[in-house]
């Protein structure tokens, strides 16, 4: 279900993509996505919630334990309503302040932008409200209800941008308002679905428990630096760009952002199955078990990226050709860069999952959340030097390498994750993956013409192929080939025809 939930996502997002771009215009666009940007500086307030949320949630189902799930579903929920009243103020206040008096605006768009950031703070007050409901899902490990969800707030989004073509008015205002309305429909139906289907998640258990509530707080104290840390290196590196740069580069970061991230979305999607598991196992110590899902869960998060990010890299030109037909300047450069990063971080992702078990989050993301923000830091003196925009792919490719050193590190020393042999069970088989499929991948390409659509399509799914059979014969032992094996006749004789 996550990966039919995938493929629809991704085709939507990136149709969706092309229509908006074509419609706004790639100024509009770019300006569109610094306040965005500006909005997002405080997703790390839901972000850090989020992972707390899901923890506990998870710990409390590993426990067999009902009134404390009841008890934490309660406390989460008055401290996410409090994050959402503390996000709408801050925003209205100082975020205004930023727009209004900081950013780069063409002239005659201030009053247009400063009607879209207030649309956008409202769609974003409700995504923090949505987000414990979410949470709830997934540490059920209801991933049929998530996928369907996900489903419906693609489709929803897919009308939204028919509807931008056809409505009339400021459409930068118009596309704001209906991502307004995608976000209020997608919050009611979590809370129906929530409320009639986990006992937990009634209105009678809300209430305030002031020693869980410390619990949940000293968790989250440094979540929520590692969440703000992350911001640092997406969206506010987003605005900086709007300082030294035209909007037009900005456009050109939101659409390898897009890309990587539609590449990515396997990967994620999958550790995200992976994340009650891992939390359950630790709750009930079971460790050779979580130490399993860790090595494994790294290979497959970074195969399943790897299967798209290869042929999309290779491509990258051609398929910015097809699907954009015009783009602005440094996006095929960005993309690829944007690829190789998101490659990098998916092998730490499980392990991110493993930190979270133990709850003792500050030297974790102390550590991390320090790397996270030199991106920053490093990105604008490299800027503020004079360096290209295309430094601030390669600041952060850099750190994401020594990241997944440190990272382990810490997770070992946490969890007992026997970092020697997890290393030997993941590394060779990725490299191998990595160093033959790219080697086939880039002989066949050289054969083909470029410039020719069909070509280009066989391509595709020839380096498909390639990298399909890389990973099925040099990444996966032989135990784990037999079962897929298994799995996919079984799935082939049920089929009716």
């Amino acid at each position: 279900m996550l990966y039919s939930r995938m493929l629809i996502t991704m085709g939507v997002s990136l149709y969706t993509v092309r229509i908006v771009l074509n419609t706004l215009g790639a100024e509009d666009y770019g300006l569109y996505n610094v306040v965005g940007g500006v909005v997002a500086l405080l997703s790390f307030l839901p972000g850090s919630m989020a992972s707390a949320t899901q923890r506990f949630f998870s710990h409390a189902l590993g426990q067999q334990d009902q009134n404390k799930l009841n008890r934490v579903f309660g406390v989460n929920s008055l401290i996410y309503l409090g994050i959402g009243l503390a996000a709408f103020v801050i925003l209205n206040t100082g975020g205004l302040w930023f727009v209004e008096n900081h950013l780069e605006v063409p002239d005659g768009r201030l009053d247009t932008l400063v009607s879209l950031f207030y649309l956008a703070v409202f769609t974003f007050v409700l995504t923090i409200l949505k987000s414990p409901l979410m949470a709830m899902i997934i540490a059920h490990e209801d991933m049929k209800i998530y996928a369907y969800m996900a489903i419906v707030d693609a489709i929803l989004k897919l009308a939204a941008v028919f509807l931008l073509i056809y409505l009339p008015g400021d459409k930068i205002l118009v596309y704001g308002l209906l991502l307004l309305l995608v976000s209020l429909i997608d919050t009611t139906i979590y809370s129906i679905i929530c409320f009639n289907r986990y006992a937990e998640c009634q209105i009678k258990n809300i209430s305030w428990d002031a020693g869980l509530a410390r619990e949940v707080v000293g968790f989250t104290g440094w979540t929520l630096f590692g969440q703000l840390t992350t911001v640092a290196r997406g969206a506010a590196i987003t605005v900086l760009l709007n300082q030294y740069f035209t909007p037009f580069v900005v456009a050109a970061r939101a659409i390898a952002i897009n890309i990587s991230g539609q590449s990515n979305k396997l990967a994620t999607q999958f550790n995200t199955s992976l994340y009650p598991p891992i939390i359950k196992s630790y709750a009930a110590n079971e460790k050779e078990e979580m130490f399993a899902l860790v090595t494994n869960g790294s290979k497959a998060t970074f195969f399943l990226m790897w299967i798209l990010a290869l042929p999309v890299f290779i491509e990258m030109e051609s398929i910015l050709v097809y699907w954009l037909k015009e783009t602005p300047s440094y996006t095929v450069e960005f993309a690829r860069l944007s690829l190789v990063e998101g490659l990098i971080f998916s092998i730490s992702l499980p392990v991110t999952t493993a930190a979270r078990a133990p709850g003792k989050m500050a030297t974790y993301e102390s550590i991390l959340g320090f790397f996270q923000f030199s991106i920053l830091i490093v990105s604008w003196i490299l800027l503020n030097g004079g360096f290209g925009p295309e430094f601030v792919f390669y600041v952060a490719i850099l750190v994401n390498v020594i990241m997944f050193i440190v990272r382990l590190q810490i997770v070992g020393n946490l969890t007992g994750l026997p970092v020697v042999s997890y290393l030997k069970e993941t590394l060779p088989s990725i490299l191998g993956v990595i160093f033959i499929s790219t080697a086939l991948s880039l002989l066949i390409k050289d054969l083909f013409p470029v410039g020719d659509l069909f070509y280009f399509a066989v391509s595709l799914v020839i380096i498909f192929g390639i990298t399909a059979i890389s990973i099925y014969y040099i990444g996966l032992p032989s135990k784990i080939r037999k079962k897929l094996t298994k799995l996919i006749h079984s799935k082939l004789k049920s089929l009716p025809f």
